[in-house]
Order: C-alpha cells, then sequence, then structure tokens
C-alpha cells in the first residue's frame, strides 16, 4: 500500500490526504537493495488512488483497520494480520488509525508471488521479523550479507505462509448494475434490503439476482452477510462501541442473531475477537521505539491536525 510517484493520491473527502505519498513512490523508485521495510503510520481515514509498484508488498498492521480493493475483490485488513499484494497488481487502500510495516520484495528473489491480494494470519514469528527487519529500510543506499541473508529467510517463510490465507474478502465487480448495487448495498448495510437495492439501481429482483451470482459467484443475500460481519469486524477491532451497538449498526436485529453469524464466519464470538485483538496490540512493540538505526517513517496527516503535517523537503520525515 505504498504510492509510486506516477499514481496519484485521491482524496474522498477532506480528511483524505496523504501528503507523504510522493516521498513514498521516490523511494521505492530509487532503491538499490532487493529487500527492505517502510513504515506507515494514519491518523483519520486517508484512501489512496489506484496504483500499484513494482515490487511484491507484505504489509503488516499492528494498529487500526485497513481495506484494500482490487478490480477483482475487496479485502479487510484487521490489526495483527498481514496482506501481501504482488508486484502489477493495481489496489485502492482505506486506512483509518493505521501504524503498519511493509516489507518489499524484488520479484528477482524468485518468491511465489501469485497473482492476487491475499490476507495472512500472522504466525507470530513473522510478526518479530517483520518487528526486526525495521532496521533495514527499502531506503538505505546499499545492502549487506545479514539483511540479505535475513530476508531470503523471511521471503521462504512468507512463500510458505501464502498457502494459510485468511478469506478476509468480498468480490469486486466491473458490471455496471452489480457494481452500484455493492455500492448501494455497503452505504446502506443496517437496513437495505433487495427490494430497495432493486430500486436503486432500476432492476427487478430476478435481473439483479441473477446477474449478481453470474458475476460474483455468490447470491447478493450471503454478499449482504458477508459485507455487515466484515464490517463488524473492522468495528470490534478499531472502536469501542459495545456489542449491541455494532449489531444493530451493521443490520442484525439482536446481538445473539449477530453473535451466531460472526461465531459460523470466523470462528469466534464476536467479544473474544475484539479480546484476542486487543491483547495483541497491548504486546506489540510500539513503532517509535525503534533504536537509532537509519530507516523512514511515512505518517499521513488529515487537514485538521493543524500544525502536524510535515514538509516533504528530505528524504526521511521526522518520528516524533
Amino acid at each position: 500500500m505504498m504510492y509510486p510517484s506516477a499514481m496519484p493520491v485521491a482524496a474522498r473527502s477532506a480528511k483524505s490526504l496523504i501528503p507523504s505519498a510522493t516521498l513514498a513512490g521516490q523511494i521505492l523508485a530509487t532503491t538499490r537493495v532487493r529487500a527492505g521495510t517502510f513504515r506507515l503510520e494514519v491518523g483519520e481515514e486517508v484512501v489512496t488512488g489506484w496504483h500499484s509498484h513494482d515490487r511484491h508488498q507484505l504489509e503488516y498492521a499492528f494498529e487500526g483497520v485497513a481495506q484494500v480493493e482490487t478490480e477483482a475483490a475487496r479485502y479487510l485488513l484487521p490489526p495483527q494480520q498481514a496482506v501481501w499484494i504482488p508486484a502489477g497488481i493495481r489496489h485502492s487502500s482505506t486506512l483509518t488509525h493505521v501504524k503498519a510495516v511493509s516489507v518489499f520484495f524484488d520479484p528477482a528473489m524468485g518468491l511465489p508471488a501469485g497473482d492476487r491480494v491475499r490476507i495472512l494470519a500472522a504466525a507470530p514469528v513473522i510478526r518479530e521479523m517483520i518487528l526486526y527487519a525495521r532496521r533495514w529500510p527499502v531506503s538505505r543506499s546499499s545492502s549487506d550479507p545479514m539483511a540479505d541473508a535475513f530476508f531470503e529467510v523471511l521471503g521462504c517463510l512468507v512463500a510458505e505462509w501464502l498457502d494459510h490465507e485468511t478469506p478476509l474478502c468480498l468480490p469486486t465487480a466491473q458490471d455496471p448494475l452489480v457494481s452500484d448495487a455493492m455500492e448501494y448495498t455497503a452505504q446502506h448495510l443496517a437496513r437495505v434490503t433487495l427490494s430497495d437495492v432493486c430500486r436503486a439501481v432500476g432492476a427487478s429482483e430476478r435481473t439483479l439476482r441473477r446477474t449478481f451470482l453470474a458475476v460474483t459467484g455468490m447470491s447478493w443475500r450471503k454478499y449482504l452477510q458477508e459485507s455487515r460481519l466484515l464490517k463488524a469486524m473492522a468495528l470490534l477491532a478499531g472502536g469501542d462501541d459495545n456489542l449491541l451497538a455494532i449489531a444493530l449498526a451493521v443490520g442484525f436485529d439482536s446481538g445473539s442473531a449477530f453473535s451466531r453469524a460472526f461465531g459460523r464466519y470466523a470462528g469466534e464470538s464476536p467479544h473474544a475477537y475484539r479480546k484476542r485483538i486487543r491483547s495483541l496490540e497491548m504486546h506489540a512493540l510500539p513503532l517509535d521505539t525503534e533504536p537509532s538505526m537509519s530507516g523512514n517513517v511515512v505518517r499521513a496527516w488529515s487537514h485538521f491536525d493543524e500544525g502536524r503535517r510535515p514538509d516533504l523537503d528530505g528524504s526521511r520525515l521526522p518520528s516524533s
């Protein structure tokens, strides 16, 4: 989810701004090393434009929630999990209160990257290796044998890890009817019905059902259910609302119905999921406690963070 200079950052609202996008693109375009890390901290919600990069990216979220959209699917990246983005995949990301570290791998390293984005449940050893790898930023001027050996091992582990993805994604569609139906559904999760969607997109229920299933491989009702559950996971990870409030906000009639559906989808109760995520966040090493090794930290500020936006006049942003 870094932003090459050839791909502009698009602002969805007044709060959507990434002043560091050009800097990130410059670093990736000029790096001379086979692999390295890049750190990102985001406060208010920010939205990137559609972009791609020429390196494989493994991004691990220590805090906050990210969503990654490709031409084929939309993915949820909760905290303490990772997203794998192969080189060349066009994507757009929405980031909310995120602290993350990305590892970029040169395709010449030969990793079996695949051709799609994947969400990966982070094994503890991978998380600790990503933390340790921060001492070797992708912006460093030259590599060394220790760094090369470290990233080779990490790459081998990631290659094995790719076979154990977490299905936290929804399909997207190029078909205008289905795309409009998806957008309307996402904007009205709490109360939406199939009749509402059909009126909004100007189609009969029979036409929308058949077209939606043909294009996405799933029924609209299943899409609605999984949209509600993914939204609930984001709210559980990134906020303090009680479980009933979250259940009602995403369209469930009761807390018990929400808990049953969430348990079937996620394999654990909403309470257990939130407790596990919060516990992992508490034990994660803060990103700004890194020792005095060279590196780069890119932060994103909204228009409303007065006095906090940095000037992009150097190759590194201040870490405090």
